[in-house]
């Protein structure tokens, strides 16, 4: 079996396949997408760099058209469960030795099946179970908007809504380390309205931006009392929309929460009533102000709207997190998170302005899986941040590599033309945050934040 990855075949280009298609071209991989919709290949012709090939993957001379033998890995990307199971068959008869299936049906979810192996499939990959997934982490860690943990644990990224009487307010990096010289921090990202921002030492911070800062995992409590984030745990929430996603966040949440799932359907609530063990179901509209108060929204810590609405999920977010935060401020309490699926790149970019806390993405989130399989030769973890185009990857540093040819205040200017931070290094089973002054070593482990884009500018740093 080859070591690296290069040369991928993707085929289906609608949603995840497209995303993922042009995120390993800018990467440097070298993308071929396979398509059976001439009428959907016109606008990507035209926009995009890497290869595309009308054909269909159930016909042998189109594998011969986009050279299959020669790939390395195959994503199968059709909204066609069938289709991807047997475009893997095909695969490993060409020769393709890794392989890749984009699945709804929960059947193949375990791989050491007789049926997956019989598929000859690597990597299954469910949409609707890795946001159910994603939803249950986010609800988990309370804290700020999202929370990452990196370096195997030892380091841990906060997201956080600046607040007017934030103490960050007003504040630079390099002011901010001369303050927190106890509980030391990075800040490795910024979301400014639609802008994303990889932060240098003079970058000022103002109420209302998105900040994700970088620590310790043994000091991140400390730190966040002392910038007033607020902490707990959520006891109460309601998920809105009871298909696949909503069914499954709420099976998942269901024995640590006391979660109600409101579905407007009488015929799948019922359903869904005998599929659940704890979890309250409701049949109700739920997407207006007075349905929201009769599901007792109020009096709940945290929303999530899963429907397949996009408008719907944001609107009943931004009304449960008014009544929510309304009620909470009466009795002293945290204000309520809410978290919206939203299918519409474009209104990602907008999500966090108009004030939902985190906007999923079942696109973005399946090709992020995807992607941690493609890269695991080279990376040794990676995390994406939700609310700014940023990803946090942890990289091995080759002998003789650029990165520890000086310190990191010596390539500063590199840094800074790439948007390239370093959050954090290792060096012998320890971790620290990176200063100016730090030196990577041959084989140190190094937390790195950057945009997707500059990933390959980043490889460069770490390989001889």
């Amino acid at each position: 079996m080859k070591s690296e990855i290069n040369r991928i075949l993707i085929i289906g280009i609608g949603g995840v396949g497209l995303h993922l298609a042009r995120r390993l071209d800018h990467e440097g991989y070298e993308v071929t997408v396979l398509e059976a919709n001439a009428e959907l290949l016109k606008h990507i012709v035209e926009t995009s760099e890497f290869s595309v090939v009308h054909g269909n993957a159930m016909d042998l001379s189109s594998w011969e058209e986009v050279g299959a033998s020669g790939m390395d890995l195959l994503i199968t990307a059709t909204n066609d469960d069938a289709v991807n199971m047997l475009a893997c068959v095909v695969a490993e008869r060409l020769g393709i030795q890794r392989r890749i299936a984009r699945l709804r049906t929960m059947d193949f979810d375990n791989l050491n099946s007789e049926e997956s192996r019989s598929f000859h499939i690597d990597l299954v990959v469910h949409p609707e179970e890795l946001i159910a997934q994603e939803i249950q982490r986010l609800v988990r860690r309370s804290s700020g908007n999202d929370m990452v943990d990196v370096g195997n644990g030892n380091m841990r990224v906060l997201g956080l809504r600046v607040t007017e009487d934030s103490p960050l307010v007003g504040m630079t990096p390099r002011e901010l380390s001369k303050r927190y010289t106890e509980t030391y921090f990075r800040v490795v990202a910024l979301a400014r309205g639609i802008t994303t921002i990889i932060p240098q030492a003079d970058e000022s911070i103002f109420a209302a931006d998105q900040v994700f800062i970088m620590a310790l995992t043994q000091n991140m409590d400390r730190l966040m009392q002392e910038i007033g984030v607020e902490q707990g745990r959520v006891r109460r929430m309601a998920i809105l929309g009871g298909g696949l996603i909503g069914q499954r966040a709420a099976q998942l949440l269901e024995d640590e929460v006391e979660v109600r799932l409101i579905e407007r359907d009488a015929a799948r609530a019922e359903e869904l009533a005998g599929l659940m063990k704890r979890a309250e179901v409701m049949h109700s509209d739920g997407t207006n102000l007075d349905d929201l108060i009769q599901c007792g929204i109020p009096d709940l810590d945290s929303f999530v709207a899963t429907t397949g609405d996009n408008e719907t999920n944001i609107i009943s977010c931004l009304l449960a997190k008014h009544l929510m935060n309304r009620e909470n401020r009466e009795v002293g309490g945290r204000a309520g998170k809410t978290i919206a699926l939203v299918d519409n790149e474009d209104y990602l970019v907008l999500s966090s302005t108009i004030g939902l806390d985190i906007a999923l993405n079942a696109k973005i989130s399946t090709a992020n899986e995807i992607l941690k399989f493609v890269r695991r030769n080279e990376l040794v973890s990676v995390a994406h941040l939700h609310g700014v185009d940023a990803e946090v990857v942890e990289f091995q540093a080759a002998p003789n590599s650029p990165i520890t040819q000086k310190t990191l205040g010596g390539q500063a200017s590199f840094f800074r033309e790439y948007g390239i931070l370093i959050g954090g290094v290792e060096h012998e089973g320890r971790w620290e945050v990176a200063v100016g002054t730090t030196r990577v070593l041959p084989e140190s482990r190094v937390i790195a934040i950057c945009s997707s884009r500059q990933l390959r500018n980043v490889r460069r740093l770490f390989s001889m």
